[in-house]
């Protein structure tokens, strides 16, 4: 998913802070996943051999591995990085959810969404997929493993075991590994557990923001954070498999500063492609085994090329649609479902009245998300920025190993 700001770099080519390289990934994976929702209107755009949606989110949480860490020992304030994380992510996605939800009499809410208040309690903490509940608009689901993976960073970072992410990246995709073998289905139901992880959540969060036993609730959200992907994850081997990669793209993080090695790059990134192999709860085309690697080898190499060429300029139009990812993950699908109810599906039409509604299907959503990068996110972000401004006299919590590597990031 797309992800905060990012540390100030000479090799910027987009606005102060920003690193093109990762706008551009960001812009890949973002073009990937609406592809992946377009066959709608042009059937023939989805190839069988290739995931385009599992390759563009697995893009994105290699991005937010590698820079979300970074973005927290920067700062060296859990605070300011919360202030930061929750009005860069709930303004735009409570506004979509509100607007799916207002026009739920015309297209009904998905068959996965349920009808009480476990589905209100999962929407308010975004940990929808750990939870095994759908959320209103298909895309939400990766925002459970962004929400997970800032927890369990948040937890790291409190008792300073932020540094050993390749350890954590492989044993995350061992256990992958062994989830598949031994779950057939996640062994508790979320429903319940949805209102238990909102009260965690809600207190955890606000101990953590305002400094109140805040090692003691930040290790609180990790272990949920730990232990709810395997407990009532809607495909507990996939949750762990993506946790795996989010810490591997901090790994390479690490690396790339001189801090680790690449060993456990390479270990994390056998054990992703062997995931599915055993794994009992893989009935999809895309977990085949030769779809499966083709796709995340792919979201791998990719990473590994733009990282290779970030000391040059990126295409511009990458980067712009990098800088509206977000909204344009987000808002493409409600805009999609609506535009298919419309005018129904074209799978009998011809292929140019085809092409022409998919590119005017696109560039709708484009344009929205210009609008809603302008008028919702900015202003919100450089709110919450304001707001998480450590008081005055009050120290960075940053752990002395990690100041080095703050300055490294600037």
């Amino acid at each position: 998913m797309p992800t905060a700001p990012d540390p100030p770099s000479t090799r910027e080519t987009g606005p102060p802070g920003r690193l093109a390289w990762l706008d551009a990934l960001r812009g890949v994976a973002a073009l990937a996943v609406v592809a992946e929702h377009l066959p709608w209107a042009l059937p023939p755009l989805r190839p069988y051999w290739f995931s385009l949606g599992v390759y563009g989110v697995m893009v994105f949480f290699l991005v937010s591995g590698y820079i979300i860490p970074a973005s927290l020992e920067r700062r060296g304030d859990l605070r300011a990085f919360w202030f930061s994380r929750l009005f860069r992510l709930y303004p735009l996605y409570l506004g979509v959810c509100g607007l799916v939800v207002a026009l739920s009499w015309w297209v009904p809410l998905r068959e996965a969404v349920p009808r009480d208040g476990s589905a209100v309690a999962s929407h308010l903490t975004m940990l929808l997929d750990v939870l095994g509940l759908g959320g209103v608009a298909d895309t939400m689901w990766t925002l459970s493993y962004e929400m997970v993976f800032y927890l369990l960073v948040t937890a790291l970072f409190a008792v300073r075991l932020h540094e050993r992410s390749g350890l954590f990246a492989v044993l995350f995709a061992a256990a992958s590994v062994v989830a598949g073998a031994a779950l057939a289905a996640a062994p508790l139901p979320g429903g319940p557990l949805a209102y238990a992880s909102a009260a965690v959540f809600t207190a955890g969060l606000a101990c953590v923001m305002s400094g109140r036993f805040r090692t003691a609730a930040a290790c609180a959200l990790g272990l949920m954070a730990l232990t709810l992907p395997v407990l009532s994850g809607r495909i507990p081997w996939l949750g762990l498999t993506i946790l795996a990669v989010m810490f591997t793209g901090t790994a390479i993080r690490r690396w790339e500063q001189g801090t680790g090695t690449l060993r456990p790059v390479a270990l994390a990134a056998a054990l992703v492609a062997l995931a599915p192999v055993w794994a009992v709860e893989a009935g999809w085309w895309w977990v085949e085994p030769g779809v499966w690697i083709t796709t995340v080898g792919g979201a791998g190499l990719t990473f590994a090329a733009a990282m290779a060429l970030r000391g040059r300029p990126m295409p511009r139009p990458l980067t712009s649609l990098g800088l509206i990812s977000y909204s344009l993950y987000l808002v493409h699908h409600p805009l999609f479902t609506f535009l298919r109810e419309l005018i129904g599906g074209l799978g009998g039409a011809p292929h140019v009245v085809q092409a022409a509604v998919a590119v005017a299907a696109v560039a709708a959503s484009v344009l929205v998300s210009v609008l809603t990068y302008r008028f919702v996110e900015r202003p919100m972000q450089d709110l919450g920025h304001r707001l998480g401004r450590s008081p005055a006299g009050r120290p960075p919590e940053t752990p002395a190993p990690t100041r080095d590597m703050a300055r490294h990031t600037n």
